[in-house]
């Protein structure tokens, strides 16, 4: 089911939250778009989790274009990526020889600092090579393990640093004020054009974008914020180039409550095959909910007791139908 949602969907939501498992601190990763929902479980919160997370089933790493491209971003040094590039893309089946091959082209395998962007790259390769994720848009709030491939940012999100701001006089009070009251015009302009995208109005609200956090207002945490925010001016404004993607991450924190209240009723997972169950059960419950399926009907018919007469489709063809 993730792998047909990630393959078919135009724009994917993403958050996570703490999970006990086995008396430890673990961290439940939710993956959603319109059509489906995915909850995984994991001991980690890295990027390099969430990359494999979204590589699925497959466990192979592969250094293709995609990978170089994504060591780029990430600053390696280029003379050390020169030992790597060739003409034709490099398919390890597993991490063994994935790493015996880096380390006989001289990467320190040992050094966590020195592996992980090329073990992420490896992932991210291997996602690309599989048609995973595609042209999806993936929308966070900013947490840095999913700032990969196009993101977006949660609007939502980026207005609540404003509200945590702790102004100590009236005027940067006002300040703040004035700029929350700007930020919120902007985006109920952001949702006019979602419902009627045109080029014009998108550069209109470009050079909008520009004027609101370029403003200095001499309040000096709320000025810093501002050119941060502006900093992300491309993820902020992802909607203006694809209009279908959310500008808020709501839909994530609407699935993940079920997931918390089911948490707070039955505690924590004791045994990997209760975790497993626990994130399969809820994701397939929400699933169902999205695709106005019964989920009672549904595995009624899983189980072969259901009593409707017919049978219910699997739902990784029904969430790659309905994309």
């Amino acid at each position: 089911m993730l792998h047909a949602g990630l393959v078919s969907a135009p724009f994917v939501t993403v958050d996570d939250t703490g999970a006990r498992h086995a008396n430890r601190n673990f961290h439940t990763t939710q993956i959603g778009g319109e059509q489906f929902t995915a909850f995984r479980t994991t001991p980690s919160k890295s990027r390099l989790n969430f990359l494999a997370l979204l590589r699925g089933n497959y466990q192979d790493y592969v250094l293709n274009d995609a990978a170089f491209t994504f060591l780029e971003t990430r600053q390696v040094d280029p003379a050390l990526l020169a030992h790597f590039k060739t003409c034709e893309p490099r398919r390890f089946a597993n991490q063994v020889p994935f790493l015996e091959y880096l380390a006989a082209n001289g990467i320190d395998i040992f050094d966590k600092d020195i592996i992980r962007p090329f073990a992420e790259a490896g992932i991210w390769g291997a996602i690309r090579h599989h048609g995973l994720v595609g042209n999806a848009v993936i929308v966070s709030d900013d947490a840095g393990q999913f700032r990969v491939g196009t993101h977006a940012l949660c609007w939502v999100h980026a207005e609540r640093l404003l509200h945590k701001l702790m102004p100590a006089t009236p005027g940067q009070v006002r300040h703040v004020e004035t700029l929350r009251d700007l930020i919120w015009r902007f985006y109920k302009a952001l949702k006019a054009y979602q419902r009627r995208p045109d080029p014009r109005a998108a550069r209109s609200l470009q050079a909008r974008f520009d004027r609101i956090f370029s403003l200095r207002t001499g309040y000096g945490d709320l000025d810093k914020l501002l050119f941060r925010l502006r900093r992300r001016k491309a993820e902020l404004l992802r909607v203006l180039e694809r209009p279908e993607t959310p500008l808020h991450t709501n839909a994530s924190e609407r699935d993940l409550r079920g997931f918390v209240i089911k948490r707070k009723i039955s505690g924590g997972t004791v045994s990997r095959n209760g975790r497993q169950a626990r994130d399969s059960m809820l994701g397939l419950m929400k699933t169902c909910q999205k695709l106005g399926l019964s989920f009672w009907h549904y595995l009624g018919d899983r189980l072969g007791i259901s009593e409707e007469d017919c049978a219910v489709a699997p739902l990784a063809s029904l969430v790659a139908a309905r994309a």
